[in-house]
């Protein structure tokens, strides 16, 4: 597995090796040793699965308590995955990442506690999966508006295409968030 840093410090791009054939595809999704090798966790209590048609927006999401820590993928079609830096004592505080993540790259994103999460579904659907480092707490959830013209996203869609949640919606901008010191 080839693992980058981002231009974010803790966000990792992680690559797997992709042994294709006339059957298919097969690849390594996890492996407890090479994750506690670059310093990540490897106890995952919770494993989610979301599955979004195209131009699906869905963040910025993120805990303020009981913070997680994400490792994120396609298992088929394409979403642009999102690590915006909510740390406000980091100096890429509001800062983004951005990779494109399919079921055919493989990539991975790990997104430590601190950051947001969004990520935008490019294909006509999309089957997102990621194991978090804490369970879910609908009390220290948060949402940062996915267009903040602050965060500066270059989201590849018109607003006028994009579906989000009602929460979505209603997120806060970044600098009156409740956010990480």
């Amino acid at each position: 597995m080839n693992i980058e840093e981002t231009a974010l410090p803790g966000v990792l791009l992680l690559t797997p090796k992709i042994f294709r054939d006339d059957r298919g595809a097969f690849l390594e999704s996890y492996n407890e040793r090479v994750m506690a090798e670059v310093g990540m966790p490897t106890r995952w209590p919770q494993d989610n699965f979301s599955l979004s048609r195209k131009n699906v927006l869905r963040g910025i999401h993120y805990q303020i308590t009981q913070p997680q820590g994400k490792l994120v993928r396609v298992t088929h079609g394409a979403v642009l995955d999102v690590a915006v830096d909510l740390r406000r004592s980091s100096p890429a505080f509001g800062k983004h990442v951005a990779a494109e993540l399919s079921g055919e790259n493989g990539r991975m994103l790990w997104i430590p506690a601190g950051f947001g999460h969004a990520f935008l579904v490019l294909s006509d659907v999309a089957g997102f999966a990621y194991k978090v480092t804490d369970y879910y707490s609908p009390a220290g959830e948060r949402t940062i508006l996915w267009d903040d013209p602050e965060l500066a996203i270059p989201w590849p869609v018109d607003a006028a295409e994009v579906i989000v949640s009602e929460k979505d919606r209603k997120g806060a901008r970044l600098r009156e968030a409740d956010v990480f010191s």
